[in-house]
């Protein structure tokens, strides 16, 4: 008998095509998952009978009480090295081994720059007025070139933000609680002395952090009143980085030009989420690390890592 594997959030119904799974046909049943699964209950219902999951990044959490819900399950692969969603300890305890595979830094870049530019030059307005009939013209471009980006962070993803502005020929800036003197050189950016310095003098602010004790809620009510009011935030990392009430607080009030958010609370956004119709804000259904050589990685190494697993030999366990 065949074993079954879900393919969870397959939202464009393309995990079947973007990768071989051919090897595995006479082995495993792949059943793409289009709809979100909403809750323990849902997702414990859907998964029933599943020998391994492939899930994609942080969206489905598999905490322990999950686990023990899930008696058949053997196998969880998740894109990309790192989850903070999955319990491991209690995947052990439970017989389940957890792989990963390898996740591009670039698409997320990519979307970063699309929102920031979205954002300075009123896309989205324009683009509307145009094709309803609207006014022709309608919004004043905020300029790049001379006017400073803030990254908070300045990773793997930050840095290669940080080469785009400096292309674009604007004034860079970064602060993170472990970003040294040094790093900040190698990149050619400046080293701001305090968060706090960084998000007062920037023009355009960009969230490149991971999730953590330290960083969850780092920019709160405090935080973005220290923004010009001609400034942008833009946060393509993950949602509670930023205090999502304070930040909807400051929108409806204007107390900053606008924001972009490719990340949010709940994923997918319910109908009725205040982020749908919050003014001033740019939004993207979480599409930083969605694009077709990413999803080839993720599905092609999900396939190695289910052949691996079959042979007794697994690739890229985590954590």
């Amino acid at each position: 008998m065949r074993l079954r594997c879900a393919l969870l959030d397959d939202f464009q119904g393309i995990a079947t095509e973007v990768a071989d799974w051919s090897a595995l046909a006479d082995r495993v049943e792949v059943v793409p998952f289009r709809e979100h699964l909403h809750g323990e209950d849902a997702l414990v219902a859907a998964l029933d009978g599943y020998d391994i999951v492939v899930t994609l990044r942080e969206r489905v959490a598999f905490p322990a009480a999950v686990l023990a819900r899930l008696p058949r399950l053997r196998l969880l692969v998740a894109s990309g090295m790192r989850n903070s969603v999955i319990d491991y300890a209690a995947a052990r305890a439970h017989g389940v081994t957890v792989c990963g595979t390898a996740s591009s830094s670039t698409p997320p870049v990519e979307l970063t720059w699309a929102l920031l530019l979205g954002l300075a030059r009123g896309l989205v307005e324009e683009h509307n007025a145009v094709r309803a009939g609207g006014p022709w013209q309608s919004t004043l471009g905020a300029d790049l070139h001379g006017r400073r980006l803030g990254l908070l962070g300045l990773g793997k993803i930050g840095g290669r933000v940080a080469r785009v502005g400096l292309a674009f020929g604007m004034r860079v800036s970064a602060w993170s609680q472990n970003l040294t003197r040094e790093r900040a050189d190698e990149h050619g950016v400046e080293l701001a002395p305090t968060k706090e310095a960084l998000l007062a003098g920037s023009d355009f602010v960009s969230v490149h952090l991971a999730l953590g004790d330290r960083t969850r809620g780092l920019l709160g009510a405090a935080e973005l009143a220290l923004l010009k009011p001609t400034a942008y935030l833009v946060n393509t990392s993950r949602a509670a980085i930023v205090d999502q009430d304070a930040l909807l607080a400051a929108l409806h009030e204007g107390r900053f030009a606008g924001a972009a958010l490719d990340v949010y609370d709940l994923e997918p956004l319910p109908a009725d989420h205040p982020v749908r119709t919050a003014p001033r804000l740019l939004t993207t259904p979480h599409l930083g690390y969605v694009s077709r050589a990413n999803y080839e990685t993720y599905y092609g190494q999900a396939v190695e890592d289910i052949e691996a697993y079959l042979a007794g030999t697994p690739l890229r366990q985590l954590p």
